[in-house]
């Protein structure tokens, strides 16, 4: 009944699908479709059930056509607007959402995509191909300041100061325009044998600038409370430290920053509980297979 997806393998499949605890009934979203590999396993569960699945990236929409399940139902848009489009679909809440953030595989894969130091191609990196902002934009256009800052902030790079000032000065005489280009300049910054690290920094630096990532993980974090019923769980797969620290303040605390607020009585005013003590992690077979598995981090929670 659904097709077979190969652009993408989906991380932590068997462990996603148990922590939804899935009704054959109930209603569910997959924030990240990509692949569909997910999905078409949470409508595999489904008797009567349906599954609203999200994604902002052509390709991926081009994959949900192909499914043909009168169950699914395709949302192209960012997934912080679950609350809205959910809505417009008539459902006021589900009995269970799953995101798997990060890129694709495919997205990866795509050198025109930019979002990969292994490939030759335009810096652009955006998920939305349609979006006005890309990583060519913000290398070339954005301020001394602001790209110090989000190479400190989003990429963690240590040098970010002393990159910011070359970038700038680079630009003035040529534009910064392929991958090829801001890799011949990171590479006098790399620290010697750590250069693909210090790569990937940078380029989780602009790819979440591009793509306003965090704040769209934080609304859509807050978004999923509204739509989510008592009961009904959580389930967030992250691929670095500032997207997982966030995920995990909103769990245990109910907010992004700071303590967990308390009423009169000392009683925690939080919308969910945490059903895991510690992140659910890949085995070693499955990192063996896809190595994207290795760096990913699984939560689970329930609302109250």
């Amino acid at each position: 009944m659904f097709p077979v997806m190969t652009y993408h393998r989906p991380v932590l499949l068997k462990e996603s699908i148990d922590a939804l605890q899935l009704q054959p009934e109930g209603n569910y979203a997959d924030l990240t479709f990509g692949g569909g590999g997910h999905s078409m396993a949470i409508l595999e569960h489904l008797k009567g059930g349906k599954l609203y699945a999200f994604d902002q990236d052509a390709d991926a929409a081009e994959n949900a056509a192909r499914i043909t399940s009168k169950s699914f139902f395709f949302i192209k848009n960012n997934f912080r607007y679950v609350d809205k489009f959910l809505k417009i679909h008539g459902v006021p809440q589900v009995d269970g959402i799953l995101a798997d953030l990060g890129v694709s595989s495919h997205q990866i894969d795509t050198p025109e995509r930019g979002f990969s130091t292994r490939f030759q191609g335009d810096l652009d990196m955006r998920m939305d191909t349609k979006s006005a902002k890309s990583a060519k934009q913000v290398i070339n256009n954005y301020t001394e300041e602001d790209l110090h800052r989000i190479f400190g902030m989003y990429g963690e790079v240590r040098n970010a100061k002393s990159l910011a000032a070359a970038i700038k000065e680079a630009r003035t005489s040529t534009k910064i325009q392929t991958v090829d280009d801001l890799k011949l300049l990171l590479n006098s910054f790399a620290p010697r044998g750590r250069e693909y690290k210090y790569y990937a920094q940078v380029f989780q630096a602009l790819r979440i600038e591009v793509n306003n990532e965090l704040e769209a993980l934080k609304e859509m974090l807050a978004n999923c409370v509204k739509v989510l019923k008592p009961g009904g769980r959580l389930v967030i797969i992250s691929y670095h430290s500032l997207e997982d620290r966030l995920v995990k303040n909103f769990i245990n605390k109910g907010k992004f920053y700071g303590e967990v607020e308390k009423d009169l009585y000392g009683n925690e005013l939080k919308p969910l509980k945490s059903m895991t003590r510690k992140p659910v992690m890949a085995t070693e077979e499955e990192v063996h297979e896809n190595n994207r598995a290795r760096s990913a981090k699984m939560r689970i929670a329930e609302k109250f």
